[in-house]
Protein backbone atom coordinates (compact mmCIF):
# COMPACT_ATOMS: atom_id res chain seq x y z
CA UNK A 1 0.00 0.00 0.00
CA UNK A 2 1.29 2.98 -0.91
CA UNK A 3 1.16 6.30 1.29
CA UNK A 4 -1.64 7.86 -1.15
CA UNK A 5 -3.46 4.99 -0.45
CA UNK A 6 -3.11 5.08 3.18
CA UNK A 7 -4.18 8.31 3.35
CA UNK A 8 -7.25 7.86 1.54
CA UNK A 9 -8.28 4.72 3.43
CA UNK A 10 -7.83 6.80 6.78
CA UNK A 11 -9.92 9.41 5.43
CA UNK A 12 -12.75 7.02 4.54
CA UNK A 13 -13.44 6.34 7.76
CA UNK A 14 -17.26 6.86 8.78
CA UNK A 15 -16.32 7.66 12.66
CA UNK A 16 -18.87 4.81 13.44
CA UNK A 17 -18.73 4.81 17.13
CA UNK A 18 -18.90 8.41 17.73
CA UNK A 19 -21.63 9.11 14.94
CA UNK A 20 -23.98 6.33 16.85
CA UNK A 21 -23.26 8.61 19.74
CA UNK A 22 -24.75 11.53 17.80
CA UNK A 23 -27.79 10.56 16.12
CA UNK A 24 -28.74 9.34 19.47
CA UNK A 25 -28.28 12.51 21.06
CA UNK A 26 -29.84 14.41 18.45
CA UNK A 27 -32.07 12.23 16.03
CA UNK A 28 -33.35 12.98 13.27
CA UNK A 29 -31.31 12.99 9.90
CA UNK A 30 -28.19 13.32 9.12
CA UNK A 31 -26.32 16.74 7.79
CA UNK A 32 -24.19 15.52 5.39
CA UNK A 33 -21.14 17.27 4.63
CA UNK A 34 -18.35 16.68 2.41
CA UNK A 35 -14.86 17.55 2.00
CA UNK A 36 -11.21 16.17 0.57
CA UNK A 37 -8.48 14.92 2.84
CA UNK A 38 -7.45 17.66 5.10
CA UNK A 39 -3.90 18.60 6.18
CA UNK A 40 -4.07 17.64 9.94
CA UNK A 41 -1.80 15.02 11.78
CA UNK A 42 -4.85 13.84 13.49
CA UNK A 43 -7.56 14.24 11.12
CA UNK A 44 -9.65 11.76 12.32
CA UNK A 45 -9.80 13.00 15.46
CA UNK A 46 -10.06 16.46 14.14
CA UNK A 47 -13.06 16.00 12.39
CA UNK A 48 -14.82 13.89 14.82
CA UNK A 49 -14.64 16.42 17.62
CA UNK A 50 -16.04 19.05 14.72
CA UNK A 51 -18.61 16.86 13.87
CA UNK A 52 -19.96 16.45 17.48
CA UNK A 53 -19.64 20.00 18.09
CA UNK A 54 -22.04 20.85 14.70
CA UNK A 55 -24.12 18.35 15.78
CA UNK A 56 -24.90 19.76 18.98
CA UNK A 57 -25.21 23.24 17.65
CA UNK A 58 -27.61 22.07 14.88
CA UNK A 59 -29.96 19.61 17.21
CA UNK A 60 -28.85 16.85 14.18
CA UNK A 61 -26.18 14.17 13.69
CA UNK A 62 -23.90 15.30 11.24
CA UNK A 63 -21.54 13.30 9.10
CA UNK A 64 -18.59 14.14 7.25
CA UNK A 65 -18.23 12.33 3.85
CA UNK A 66 -14.79 12.55 2.59
CA UNK A 67 -13.75 11.64 -0.74
CA UNK A 68 -10.17 11.36 -2.30
CA UNK A 69 -11.13 14.17 -5.02
CA UNK A 70 -12.94 17.16 -5.15
CA UNK A 71 -14.83 15.80 -8.14
CA UNK A 72 -16.26 12.85 -6.38
CA UNK A 73 -17.32 15.38 -4.08
CA UNK A 74 -19.29 17.35 -6.42
CA UNK A 75 -20.75 14.41 -8.13
CA UNK A 76 -21.81 13.52 -4.65
CA UNK A 77 -23.36 17.05 -4.46
CA UNK A 78 -25.02 16.64 -7.52
CA UNK A 79 -26.75 13.26 -6.95
CA UNK A 80 -28.24 15.16 -3.33
CA UNK A 81 -26.09 12.94 -1.33
CA UNK A 82 -24.41 15.68 0.48
CA UNK A 83 -26.16 18.63 2.31
CA UNK A 84 -22.76 20.68 2.37
CA UNK A 85 -19.00 20.81 1.03
CA UNK A 86 -16.13 22.52 1.50
CA UNK A 87 -14.31 22.81 -2.05
CA UNK A 88 -12.28 25.14 -3.99
CA UNK A 89 -12.84 27.92 -5.62
CA UNK A 90 -12.86 26.29 -9.23
CA UNK A 91 -15.67 23.81 -8.72
CA UNK A 92 -17.84 26.23 -7.51
CA UNK A 93 -17.53 28.68 -10.50
CA UNK A 94 -17.95 25.90 -12.39
CA UNK A 95 -21.37 24.40 -11.14
CA UNK A 96 -22.36 27.99 -8.94
CA UNK A 97 -25.77 27.75 -11.11
CA UNK A 98 -26.85 25.16 -8.73
CA UNK A 99 -24.28 25.30 -5.69
CA UNK A 100 -25.01 27.93 -3.44
CA UNK A 101 -21.96 30.40 -1.28
CA UNK A 102 -22.54 29.55 2.56
CA UNK A 103 -19.75 30.99 4.32
CA UNK A 104 -16.06 31.78 3.19
CA UNK A 105 -12.60 31.14 5.48
CA UNK A 106 -11.11 34.14 7.04
CA UNK A 107 -7.01 33.45 6.98
CA UNK A 108 -4.40 36.20 7.92
CA UNK A 109 -7.38 39.03 8.38
CA UNK A 110 -9.07 38.19 4.58
CA UNK A 111 -11.16 35.99 2.92
CA UNK A 112 -8.05 35.52 0.30
CA UNK A 113 -5.37 32.84 -0.86
CA UNK A 114 -2.58 32.55 -2.75
CA UNK A 115 -1.45 29.79 -5.43
CA UNK A 116 2.19 29.03 -4.77
CA UNK A 117 4.82 27.58 -7.36
CA UNK A 118 7.29 25.20 -5.66
CA UNK A 119 10.11 24.03 -6.08
CA UNK A 120 13.07 21.62 -4.29
CA UNK A 121 15.09 24.19 -1.80
CA UNK A 122 18.51 23.71 -3.52
CA UNK A 123 17.10 25.12 -6.74
CA UNK A 124 17.78 29.03 -5.66
CA UNK A 125 17.53 29.85 -9.28
CA UNK A 126 14.15 29.06 -10.24
CA UNK A 127 11.46 32.46 -10.25
CA UNK A 128 8.78 31.39 -12.55
CA UNK A 129 6.77 28.55 -13.95
CA UNK A 130 8.21 29.08 -17.68
CA UNK A 131 11.65 28.28 -16.08
CA UNK A 132 10.38 24.85 -15.79
CA UNK A 133 9.75 23.33 -19.21
CA UNK A 134 10.77 19.81 -19.93
CA UNK A 135 10.89 19.01 -16.33
CA UNK A 136 8.81 17.08 -13.86
CA UNK A 137 6.28 19.16 -12.26
CA UNK A 138 3.44 17.87 -9.51
CA UNK A 139 -0.29 19.29 -9.90
CA UNK A 140 -2.60 18.61 -6.95
CA UNK A 141 -6.18 17.92 -8.09
CA UNK A 142 -7.39 18.52 -11.33
CA UNK A 143 -10.08 20.63 -10.20
CA UNK A 144 -7.83 22.88 -7.90
CA UNK A 145 -7.45 26.51 -8.65
CA UNK A 146 -3.95 26.70 -6.99
CA UNK A 147 -3.08 23.42 -7.97
CA UNK A 148 -3.63 23.32 -11.34
CA UNK A 149 -6.35 26.05 -12.87
CA UNK A 150 -4.08 29.06 -12.10
CA UNK A 151 -0.77 27.32 -13.54
CA UNK A 152 -2.46 25.95 -16.76
CA UNK A 153 -3.75 29.43 -17.02
CA UNK A 154 -0.63 30.85 -16.83
CA UNK A 155 0.95 28.23 -19.48
CA UNK A 156 -2.20 29.30 -21.72
CA UNK A 157 -0.90 32.87 -21.46
CA UNK A 158 2.73 31.47 -23.16
CA UNK A 159 0.38 29.67 -25.89
CA UNK A 160 1.47 26.24 -24.27
CA UNK A 161 -0.46 23.66 -22.70
CA UNK A 162 1.28 21.23 -19.37
CA UNK A 163 0.89 18.34 -21.94
CA UNK A 164 2.95 20.53 -24.28
CA UNK A 165 5.59 21.94 -21.61
CA UNK A 166 6.71 19.57 -18.85
CA UNK A 167 8.55 16.40 -19.54
CA UNK A 168 6.24 14.74 -17.08
CA UNK A 169 3.18 15.82 -14.84
CA UNK A 170 1.15 14.07 -12.42
CA UNK A 171 -1.63 15.08 -9.77
CA UNK A 172 -0.93 13.73 -6.18
CA UNK A 173 -4.84 14.62 -5.19
CA UNK A 174 -3.66 16.48 -2.34
CA UNK A 175 -1.74 19.62 -1.37
CA UNK A 176 0.79 18.46 1.38
CA UNK A 177 1.43 15.21 -1.14
CA UNK A 178 2.71 18.12 -3.40
CA UNK A 179 5.14 19.58 -0.78
CA UNK A 180 6.17 15.88 0.06
CA UNK A 181 6.82 15.27 -3.74
CA UNK A 182 8.72 18.45 -4.48
CA UNK A 183 10.82 18.19 -1.08
CA UNK A 184 11.85 14.82 -2.14
CA UNK A 185 13.06 15.88 -5.55
CA UNK A 186 10.28 13.51 -6.99
CA UNK A 187 9.75 16.87 -9.19
CA UNK A 188 11.18 19.66 -10.18
CA UNK A 189 8.00 21.94 -9.08
CA UNK A 190 4.91 22.56 -7.70
CA UNK A 191 1.68 24.14 -7.84
CA UNK A 192 0.17 24.02 -4.18
CA UNK A 193 -2.22 25.98 -2.22
CA UNK A 194 -0.18 28.72 -0.35
CA UNK A 195 -2.52 28.70 2.84
CA UNK A 196 -1.97 25.07 2.89
CA UNK A 197 2.03 25.36 2.69
CA UNK A 198 2.04 28.25 5.49
CA UNK A 199 -0.04 26.22 7.69
CA UNK A 200 2.39 23.23 7.21
CA UNK A 201 5.77 25.78 7.32
CA UNK A 202 4.22 26.06 10.95
CA UNK A 203 3.66 22.69 11.78
CA UNK A 204 6.07 20.66 9.76
CA UNK A 205 8.89 23.30 9.20
CA UNK A 206 11.06 20.19 8.38
CA UNK A 207 9.05 19.37 5.27
CA UNK A 208 8.71 23.06 4.05
CA UNK A 209 12.28 23.64 4.73
CA UNK A 210 13.10 21.58 2.13
CA UNK A 211 11.40 23.23 -0.40
CA UNK A 212 11.15 27.23 -1.42
CA UNK A 213 8.24 29.13 -2.27
CA UNK A 214 9.42 30.45 -6.30
CA UNK A 215 6.76 32.72 -7.36
CA UNK A 216 2.72 33.62 -6.14
CA UNK A 217 -0.25 34.49 -7.35
CA UNK A 218 -2.64 37.39 -7.30
CA UNK A 219 -4.75 36.72 -4.61
CA UNK A 220 -8.47 35.00 -4.99
CA UNK A 221 -11.33 33.68 -3.12
CA UNK A 222 -10.58 31.32 -0.35
CA UNK A 223 -11.90 28.17 -1.11
CA UNK A 224 -15.48 28.14 0.36
CA UNK A 225 -18.32 26.02 1.77
CA UNK A 226 -20.81 25.53 -0.57
CA UNK A 227 -24.77 24.24 -0.36
CA UNK A 228 -26.31 22.03 -2.55
CA UNK A 229 -29.93 21.68 -3.70
CA UNK A 230 -30.78 19.03 -0.92
CA UNK A 231 -30.10 21.45 2.04
CA UNK A 232 -33.46 23.43 2.70
CA UNK A 233 -33.52 27.46 3.41
CA UNK A 234 -33.76 26.87 7.26
CA UNK A 235 -31.03 24.20 7.42
CA UNK A 236 -29.10 26.90 4.93
CA UNK A 237 -29.28 29.87 7.67
CA UNK A 238 -28.77 27.29 10.33
CA UNK A 239 -25.87 26.09 9.53
CA UNK A 240 -24.54 29.98 8.06
CA UNK A 241 -25.33 30.92 11.12
CA UNK A 242 -23.01 28.65 13.45
CA UNK A 243 -20.16 29.20 11.37
CA UNK A 244 -20.07 32.10 11.44
CA UNK A 245 -20.24 32.26 15.11
CA UNK A 246 -17.34 29.98 15.82
CA UNK A 247 -14.93 32.63 16.33
CA UNK A 248 -17.21 33.98 18.80
CA UNK A 249 -17.58 30.11 20.95
CA UNK A 250 -14.44 28.80 22.81
CA UNK A 251 -14.69 25.65 21.06
CA UNK A 252 -15.30 26.86 17.65
CA UNK A 253 -12.36 29.32 18.17
CA UNK A 254 -9.96 26.03 18.92
CA UNK A 255 -11.99 24.67 15.97
CA UNK A 256 -10.38 27.16 14.02
CA UNK A 257 -7.06 27.53 15.52
CA UNK A 258 -5.86 24.29 14.61
CA UNK A 259 -7.16 25.32 10.18
CA UNK A 260 -4.69 28.03 10.97
CA UNK A 261 -8.39 30.26 10.16
CA UNK A 262 -9.27 33.27 11.68
CA UNK A 263 -13.25 33.00 11.28
CA UNK A 264 -15.81 32.16 8.68
CA UNK A 265 -17.14 34.74 6.79
CA UNK A 266 -19.85 35.51 4.28
CA UNK A 267 -19.03 36.25 0.91
CA UNK A 268 -20.06 37.09 -2.65
CA UNK A 269 -20.41 35.55 -6.30
CA UNK A 270 -18.02 38.75 -7.01
CA UNK A 271 -15.16 36.98 -4.95
CA UNK A 272 -14.52 34.21 -7.62
CA UNK A 273 -14.53 36.42 -10.67
CA UNK A 274 -10.78 36.11 -11.53
CA UNK A 275 -11.11 32.28 -11.43
CA UNK A 276 -14.06 32.37 -13.48
CA UNK A 277 -12.44 34.73 -16.19
CA UNK A 278 -8.99 32.07 -15.67
CA UNK A 279 -11.63 28.98 -16.50
CA UNK A 280 -12.99 31.09 -19.83
CA UNK A 281 -9.96 31.29 -21.05
CA UNK A 282 -8.12 28.10 -20.63
CA UNK A 283 -12.14 26.19 -21.24
CA UNK A 284 -12.70 23.09 -19.36
CA UNK A 285 -9.23 21.32 -19.27
CA UNK A 286 -9.03 17.80 -20.51
CA UNK A 287 -7.98 15.52 -17.74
Amino acid sequence: MNRRQALFGLCGLAFAGRGARAVAETGGDAVRIGMTPVFLDDQVGFLGAWRDYLAQALGRPVEFIQRGSYREIVELMRQEKLHFAWLCGYPYVREQRWMRLLVVPVHQGQPLYRSYLIVPARDTATTRIAELRDRVFAFSDPDSNSGYLYPHYQLNRANTSPANFFRRSFFTYSHKKVVEAVALEVAHGGAVDGYVWDTLARTHAELTGRTRVADRSPPFGFPPFVAGPVASPALFRRMQAILLAMHDDGAGAGFLRQLNLDRFALGTPALYADIERMLRAVGQPNV
